[in-house]
């Protein structure tokens, strides 16, 4: 039996964006989250607080409205703060990278305004000079 051809677009489609929302999640579940793909919020979760007699159990960030079909956050604290501690050592590293090069465009930026302020220097002096000139001309012209 064949598949009306409408109806063959619509569920590859629907297919498509299902896989590519699953991917999406998989992608994006990377550090502490914040929200849920679902739009839900994140809780914290423990699990197992009966099981230790000093710990409190597993720890989970989890989404409010957790399903386990794909769609939602569940991930265990102790990754989720590996991950966060490894992005922010990689965002530090980078910014003390670009450091020097801050400081070497400052010099440079540092230097410019000297050479520049030489400059106008320079130009108010031959802009005084010039008035001078103009005055003794206009004395000679119409005295």
């Amino acid at each position: 039996m064949q598949m009306d051809p409408a109806t063959e677009i619509r569920d590859s489609k629907r297919t498509k964006e299902y896989i590519n929302m699953l991917s999406s999640v998989a992608d994006s579940e990377y550090g502490i989250p914040t929200r849920c793909p679902c739009g839900g919020s994140i809780i914290h979760e423990v699990r197992g607080k009966d099981d230790y007699d000093t710990l409190s159990g597993k720890r989970f960030f989890t989404c409010k409205n957790y399903e386990a079909d794909g769609f939602h956050y569940r991930q265990p604290w102790v990754i989720g703060v590996e991950e966060q501690i490894e992005r922010l050592t990689k965002r530090l590293e980078e910014v003390i990278n670009w450091v020097p090069e801050v400081n070497n465009h400052i010099q440079r930026l540092e230097a410019e305004v000297k050479d520049l302020t030489r400059e106008v220097d320079n130009l108010t002096g031959q802009v005084y000079n010039l008035s001078v000139q103009v005055e003794v001309l206009e004395k000679l012209c119409f005295d």
